[in-house]
């Protein structure tokens, strides 16, 4: 009962904390959780950048920014003294200013700026400048006095080296000590590790600041700029670990989305976007396309449909359209529905022949039987539908080019089986040579290990018709076992080989003793994906 004056509760006290300590789930396209979670804005004057070249030099070489070294920070000393009389000489109240009007960000080598400046100063030829500038440079940025762009920090050249340890030094120690703690406890590779805490590092030097400072949009910002920078050589570029690391720090709020994966999607596109991707220039066939898609949307998963799309958008009626321009019915003349039914059952392919040059080949399609099928299920279905609704479909139900022979799929049944069959009278014969060596290369592998195992590091030792040297780890917290092979001066993890080799052994073992290794057999893709999982 409800005491008089109290109003009435829209639900139990208990249900309302509970309803309020439930995480909510973060939703919306890229574009929309962008607005909801936008980037930092960099400010045009802070006090850090407004200080005078007195003040600048006073703090960047005294602690935290000193060095224990004397040789080093008279290093450090110098080239801080030669990157500050650069920007000096530019035009600019802040030296924030003066290093965006020196145009250093708009260079892929910075360096050359200041060669070029030191040269037109002193007259002489531009010469090699000393290592110690780099240095300098890193003080400016770890002090926050200038504040690069984060395009600029992810791509200039030479990149600013051991940025994360400068800034793990002189702005936020304990900010980066638990990062280094959650990266240990979650057993993450040092180099997925030094790429995490590098993105990080860039953050708080493009935008100021500590680690606890960064928000969701920078993040986000950050991959987007990696995006358009990257060269291809760096995998871990487009890696959004640091976020994991970040929100796991308690940096970003409990609104937050748990993944950046949300941030790469701008919504799935719709029927419209999958057909125009073709380019069809027969604008009432390209709407009959989408219409059919928009009717068929409900009924499949987006994959299927952006396949589907892709069948009677592109191999159907675009392929149509190259072949025959200005064509505008889907009533197909006999010879154009026979000419594209040859056409669509093979594909060109283009592969370097034996000089180097692409030579153009013409394969058969293994899919093609699929593509007459979509399309013989398009036409009748238009023309079913034509009854319920003659206004919207009627028009365009015509007699269909592909006959239900034409897409049986029990020819093409045959000859995949009959291929499969041939493959395997083919292997059989050697099947005993396979077993053979996959039980010798276990048994080798097992005894490289074996005598790794009980022979001290740095000593020499002979096992399976190998001379290798147990190699010495730094640490032991690895439980792998490495060795050098004399040979070849290549590093080995033997372990590895071990867990290889076994696993190897193992799936040919069981394919060939339960008769797996006949290609017909339904069971033996999903065994030989489970044994490459264990594998892996």
């Amino acid at each position: 009962m409800i005491p008089a004056g109290q109003a009435p509760s829209a639900c139990p006290p208990a249900a309302a904390a509970e309803a309020e300590a439930a995480p909510q789930v973060v939703t919306g396209t890229g574009a929309e959780l962008l607005a909801r979670f936008p980037p930092r804005l960099v400010p045009s004057s802070w006090s850090a950048t407004r200080a005078g070249r007195h003040d600048v030099l006073a703090r960047l070489l005294a602690v935290p920014f000193a060095l224990g070294n004397p040789l080093s920070q008279q290093a450090r000393r110098l080239g801080l003294v030669t990157v500050l009389n650069w920007p000096e000489a530019q035009a600019g109240g802040t030296w924030q200013q003066r290093w965006l009007a020196s145009g250093a960000e708009d260079q892929q080598d910075w360096r050359s700026l200041l060669a070029a400046w030191k040269a037109a100063r002193s007259g002489a030829s531009p010469g090699r400048l000393p290592p110690h500038i780099g240095g300098g440079l890193m003080l400016l940025i770890c002090g926050d006095v200038i504040r690069p762009g984060t395009g600029w920090l992810l791509r200039c050249s030479p990149t600013p080296r051991n940025l994360a340890a400068e800034m793990a030094r002189t702005r936020d120690p304990a900010a980066f000590a638990r990062l280094e703690q959650l990266c240990q406890a979650g057993s993450v590779g040092s180099y997925t590790r030094l790429a995490a805490l590098d993105k990080i590092a860039v953050i708080m030097a493009a935008k100021g600041g500590l680690a606890d400072g960064i928000t969701v949009g920078d993040c986000a910002e950050l991959l987007d700029i990696a995006a358009q920078v990257r060269t291809g050589t760096d995998r871990h570029s487009g890696s959004t670990f640091f976020y994991q690391l970040l929100r796991s720090l308690g940096t970003f709020g409990e609104d937050a989305p748990a993944t950046m994966r949300v941030f790469g999607g701008r919504g799935q596109p719709t029927c419209e976007q999958l057909i125009d991707r073709y380019h069809i220039q027969c604008r009432p066939v390209r709407d009959v396309l989408v219409d059919y898609l928009a009717e068929r949307q409900a009924a499949m998963d987006f994959s299927s449909l952006q396949h589907y799309a892709y069948l009677l958008g592109k191999l159907f009626w675009a392929d149509i359209e190259a072949h025959h321009p200005g064509i505008s019915s889907l009533k197909l003349p006999r010879d154009v529905a026979a000419a594209w039914k040859q056409q669509v059952m093979t594909r060109t392919v283009t592969r370097p022949g034996p000089d180097g040059e692409p030579v153009t080949t013409t394969a058969p399609r293994r899919d093609g039987r699929s593509v007459l099928t979509a399309v013989r299920a398009f036409y009748l279905d238009i023309a079913e539908w034509a009854d319920d609704d003659p206004a919207r479909w009627g028009p365009h139900a015509v007699r269909c080019p592909v006959t239900a022979s034409e897409a049986s799929h029990k020819k093409d049944r045959l000859q995949r089986k009959s291929r499969m069959d041939q493959r395997t009278r083919e292997r059989l014969p050697v099947l005993p040579a396979l077993a053979a060596w996959a039980e010798a290369e276990q048994a080798a592998t097992a005894r490289r290990l074996a005598a790794a195992a009980s022979t001290d590091p740095g000593a020499v030792f002979t096992a399976a018709g190998q001379t290798l040297r147990r190699a010495i780890m730094k640490t032991q917290a690895t439980s792998r076992i490495w060795a050098q092979d004399l040979a070849t001066g290549r590093r080995r993890d033997l372990t590895f080989e071990e867990h290889r080799g076994f696993w190897t052994w193992a799936m040919i073992e069981v394919l060939r003793h339960t008769g797996l290794f006949s290609a017909g057999h339904p069971l033996r893709r999903k065994l030989i994906s489970v044994f490459a999982q264990l594998r892996g």
